[in-house]
């Protein structure tokens, strides 16, 4: 069995997509998990940027959400993610390209305008698995670099806006492109549902241990959940994480 780390941020709906792949597939791996900010140095010395995930495979560092899934299925094609028919293949590839680079990074805005005023909520999520010193830090530094990550997230308006319609946008694909099966492409579960699913997750009360909100929520979170909850759509997540999101494979 090959050797994988993934290096990561905690709840992170990208990173989500390459734990649930790794998870999907039975794949034994240990997790680093690093907080937003202090991760740069480590991961631009892995890869020579600063995003997140990145998957360690026998040394190899592989940055991105897709191309992990991509080799994990070159490596490991069963249970396969990738649908064997050329041309649904090819549509549940389109189907990711879409939540990735048109409703993933918009529903991340979105979820920050809503919570860059919690600063312990924020250390919460990203910082559950360390001390409460370093929590009660982490959530210290916040209101410093609040104006920083507005600018760079681009979380005013009219961004803001657009963010917020672009979730919905997300919920009405899914709503309208799952069939009998409840799958966007063919009749099971495919890269297209795992991406869909995953990244319209920071707008539903998933509560799979990976994705589930931090207790107890603020009320701009309370609200940010309700938003979205009688969508059909976040009930599709919901849905689609209960049938097809497997506990953690065991860690080598």
């Amino acid at each position: 069995m090959p050797e994988y780390e993934l290096v990561m941020f905690m709840r992170s709906h990208f990173n989500e997509k390459a734990r649930w792949a790794l998870d999907w597939k039975g794949l034994p791996h240990r997790r680093r998990p690093l907080l937003p900010g202090p991760h740069s140095g480590t991961v631009r010395k892995l890869t020579g940027q600063t995003m997140v995930p990145v998957l360690i495979a026998d040394g190899v560092a592989i940055a991105g959400s897709d191309r992990i899934i991509d080799e994990l299925e070159r490596r490991h094609p069963a249970p396969p993610l990738y649908p064997a028919a050329p041309a649904e293949r090819t549509r549940a590839l389109e189907i990711q390209a879409y939540f990735d680079d048109e409703i993933g990074p918009k529903i991340r805005r979105a979820f920050f305008s809503v919570v860059l005023d919690e600063p312990r909520y924020l250390a919460a999520i990203f910082a559950s698995h360390r001390s409460a010193l370093v929590r009660t830090l982490y959530g210290a530094v916040f209101p410093l670099v609040k104006g920083k990550m507005k600018r760079d997230m681009q979380v005013l308006e009219p961004q803001v806006s657009e963010a917020f319609e672009a979730t919905r946008r997300g919920f009405d694909f899914v709503a309208k492109h799952a069939g009998p099966s409840g799958h966007l492409v063919g009749d099971r579960f495919s890269v297209a549902d795992l991406a869909a699913a995953a990244l319209l997750a920071p707008g539903v009360d998933v509560q799979h241990p990976d994705m589930r909100k931090p207790e107890p929520k603020p009320e701009s979170m309370r609200n940010w959940i309700a938003r979205w909850a009688d969508h059909p759509g976040a009930s599709w997540v919901r849905a689609t994480y209960e049938r097809h999101r497997p506990g953690r494979a065991s860690e080598s």
